[in-house]
This record gives C-alpha cells, structure tokens and sequence, in this order.
C-alpha cells in the first residue's frame, strides 16, 4: 500500500488503510514489523514456532529486455522509480536524472501509466498527494516535456486496464497522442469478436486519438503501439533509442507474439523506464522454480522434491506468477487458505513448539527493534500529523531510522 500504490489514487490508500486497521485491532493478529527473513529470523525457524506459515512476499525483481545498452546508466527498472517516488527506505537514494526532455517507457501496463502520469501531471497536483518529499524535490526541477510508451504489440493486446487509460484523458495540460495503425478508424466498427473490456479500450483510445485537441505548451504522453526497443545507444549514458517496427504472429501455442521487422528507427531519450513485468525471486529456505520465478507449489501448498513442505503455504505473485490485480489476489487468498483449512481438519498441520508470548520473547531477542502495531501506529499518527500541516494526506518517513526513533519517542 505505501511503495506499490500511486499517490495519485488515495481512494485505493484508503481501502487498504481501513481493512488494515479492522484487522489489526482483532487481538488474534499480530504485527512484528522491522524483522527480515534470513538476516533476523529464518524460515525453519518460523516453521517451528507456528503451525503454518503463509508466504505473501510478492515480487521485488522486474523482467530484463535483454538488449544492448541496457546497462546504460539512465536505463530504470520502474520498478525501482516507484519505489522512489512513493518513499520506499530501499529506493529514496536512487539519482534520476530528468534533465532530458523526453523520456521512453518500454511497456504499456498499469505500472507504466502510473509512471506517465508521475513524470508529466503539475507538480502543484503531485504537492496534494503522499508522494516522498524527496521526490518531489526533483521533479519540480524536470524538463521532460515528452513521455512515449511503446507497446511491443497491438491496442487490442495493451496490457492497461481501462480506468487508467481514461485516467490520461484528465490530466491538465498534457496531449495524449496515439501512434500506430491498429487502431481501427474513425467510420470503421469495433471488431465484435472482442471482449467487450477489449472494446472499451479500442473506443477510448481512438476517441482520444480524434478528440484531443494538441497544444504547443502542452507535455505529451506518445502511446505507440506495434514498437520494441532493440538497442539503447550512448557516450556513458543512454541518450537514443533504436526501436523496430513489430508484427504479430502466431505461436506454437497459437498466442498472437510480436516479432521486429527490419524497419527500424531512432529516438532520443535521457530516461528509459522497463516497466514489462515484474518477476518473484528466490526466498531464502523455501524451493524456487526460477523458469517461473515462483516458489515451487502446488494449489498453494510449497513443494520441493521430497513433496509438500508441511505447514508452508503461498499466494498472490510468488505463487502463481505476476498477473493479476488487487481482485485477482484476493481470490487467490482465499484459494491458498482453503487448502490450509483442509490441512488442519485433516491433522496435517505440525504442531507449534512455542506458545504466542515465547515467540515475541524470542523475536524480541533476535530483533530488539522489532515494530509491534502500537510503534507504527505512533509513525502513522506522525505522518498525518505532518501532513494535515501541509495540507497532504500524510508527509511519509522514508529511512528506517526517522521511523524507529519515531517508535521509541511515543513509547
């Protein structure tokens, strides 16, 4: 909720804020925060002491290009921008550099609208949000004037969902361009073939592309369609683009793929963000399927060669790969839990070797800093203190430190 959510969309924050908040009062749940699996604590150390355990640890890796150039500085995971911008204590030192007036995102999902919307909404709309004050520290001092998307394939294939899409249509003082010729025209139907969330967003797109009116002072958010970077291309840091026009062909599995032709151009670019996915890695104890980038299981049960590792259990990213949205998460909760449930119904659960106050003694001893739900909610409080000041939703603590001895001044 406070790294992965724009700070644009605080009616999202505020769900989450609320069933967080209901479920932490209960006195059957506990929170022990500032504790690291395998630094602090270890995975056969939590199967012993618990029954179960549940690993919801997501994916904090992101999906390479594999072209050259990549590592070129300037060339981002958005990943690690919205870590940035959103105040993440593992990402505020990042430096980006957006003296460039046009920057490039390679992929055309939820994450990549969220980082056009970032890069180009007034900073006096961004200034009434919860986004990181070092963040907007610099974004007050950027020049990009142009942001472009290229999506690999075509509009019917765009990964965004529709609200974020017409999101862009409200941004002040921002054109939204759409470049590509799969979308149908003006006098031609929308295929009925399509899912009707599918031509919803055709519909959109060519309402932008024929409505909006473009300009001169106005920053632009370039949607391309059918485009792949093949090359990034600069003296000690990215300043160009090689991009291939693509086609789609079908595969083996007959899923329509996009292959680069030999029609190729150039385009310059300070700042390249790869937002085409993010991607789980290997979780210190657990079995790994790396070709998936999950952590071996079946039906959310974990699995290793020997068979079921008993009483572990994973859902949402790490379990089933990185698809899916909020929704789709919470079914696959409750999917993982059912199987808990039968476990223990049918005695397969092992027994805990500790009773609740002998784990958070020892969690205590092997993390004197532990953050119990009384310390956040003292760096919660804080930080809506700090923002009501302001007028801002809230003024986030972005380093450890500030938020521990936050903790230890209200205790």
């Amino acid at each position: 909720m406070r790294a992965g959510v724009a700070p644009d969309h605080p009616e999202k924050k505020w769900v989450a804020d609320r069933l967080f908040d209901f479920y932490l009062k209960d006195p059957r749940v506990r929170f022990f925060g500032n504790v690291e699996i395998d630094t602090d604590i270890s995975h056969a150390e939590l199967a012993e002491w618990y029954d179960a355990v549940i690993y919801a640890v997501g994916a904090s890796g992101d999906t390479r290009m594999g072209i050259p150039g990549e590592a070129l500085p300037g060339c981002w995971a958005a990943r690690e921008f919205v870590g940035f911008y959103n105040g993440h204590p593992d990402y505020r030192h990042l430096a980006f550099d957006f003296s460039c007036e046009r920057a490039l995102v390679v992929g055309n999902g939820n994450v990549a609208l969220d980082v056009a919307r970032i890069l180009t909404m007034p900073v006096a709309e961004l200034e009434r949000t919860d986004i990181a004050d070092h963040a907007l520290a610099v974004l007050r001092h950027s020049a990009i004037r142009e942001l472009v998307l290229l999506g690999r394939r075509g509009v019917e294939q765009a990964a965004f969902h529709n609200p974020e899409l017409e999101e862009l249509a409200h941004l002040e003082g921002v054109d939204v361009v759409i470049e590509g010729d799969a979308l149908p025209l003006e006098d031609e139907a929308i295929p009925g073939h399509l899912h009707w969330e599918t031509r919803r967003k055709v519909a959109t797109l060519r309402q932008m592309a024929v409505m909006r009116h473009t300009h001169p002072a106005n920053k632009r958010i370039v949607l391309r369609f059918m485009a792949s970077p093949v090359e990034l291309r600069g003296r000690g840091k990215v300043e160009q683009v090689l991009v291939a026009r693509n086609r789609l062909e079908q595969n083996d599995r007959g899923v329509l793929a996009a292959r680069p032709t030999d029609q190729q151009s150039r385009l310059n670019a300070g700042l390249v963000l790869r937002a085409i996915g993010y991607r789980g890695t290997p979780f210190p104890g657990l079995p790994f399927d790396d070709s998936r980038g999950v952590i071996r299981n079946i039906d959310g049960r974990v699995t290793d060669t020997q068979g079921w590792v008993h009483g572990t259990y994973v859902t949402g990213w790490i379990k089933r790969g990185c698809r899916g949205i909020i929704g789709s998460n919470k079914k696959c909760a409750g999917a993982t839990v059912e199987k808990l449930i039968e476990d223990a119904r049918s005695n397969r659960l092992p027994r805990a070797s500790l009773d609740k106050d002998a784990v958070l003694t020892l969690i205590r001893q092997k993390k004197p800093e532990v953050v119990l739900r009384r310390d956040w909610l003292a760096i919660d409080h804080a930080e809506m203190d700090a923002g009501r000041n302001t007028g801002r939703p809230r003024v986030k603590k972005t380093d450890v430190a500030s938020m521990l001895a936050c903790a230890a001044a209200a205790r």
